[in-house]
């Protein structure tokens, strides 16, 4: 889970009030399929309350997950990068709540209001920039030999 409490709190007050113009509220029963990999990626969440899993296809198997989100937390980024597709997939692990928004009309938002557009692009580089060190932890905790600490490169 990510460290971030709300996305919403690392932004400019005008810029949060400027995207939650461009929000409502949706909920998804546990189990219900938000997004799947590769699909176009048109819409956006921050999740009020419940869970959610974010998985990728592995051949000949289910789908692995790969890290679960929850309050306050931003569900896909994919939306603000050409060309525009889902890098993973999403599923509903608990009933969630969560502000949906159109990608495209946040993305002209961003487009029109260079600091709306400023505040966001931080606001996802930091989720991003998150998730990228989590997977980090995740792989050194499934790869890395047992009582091996700190990688080689980064001991001398």
């Amino acid at each position: 889970m990510s460290t971030m409490h709300s996305i919403l709190e690392a932004m400019a007050p005008e810029a949060r009030e400027a995207l939650l113009a461009h929000s409502h509220q949706v909920t998804f029963s546990a189990g219900t399929r938000i997004f799947k990999e590769r699909q176009r990626a048109e819409k956006f969440w921050i999740i009020q309350c419940g869970t959610v899993d974010l998985d990728t296809h592995v051949p000949g198997r289910r789908n692995a997950v790969i890290d679960t989100l929850g309050y306050g937390e931003l569900l896909g980024w994919s939306w603000m990068f050409a060309p525009y597709s889902w890098h993973l997939g999403a599923t509903a692990s608990h009933d969630v709540r969560a502000l949906e928004f159109d990608a495209a009309a946040v993305r002209e938002l961003c487009n029109e209001d260079s600091a709306v557009g400023r505040s966001v692009s931080i606001a996802l580089a930091a989720v991003i920039a998150d998730r990228l060190d989590s997977a980090r932890t995740r792989l050194l905790d499934l790869f890395a030999p047992h009582g091996s600490g700190t990688p080689l490169a980064y001991a001398r």
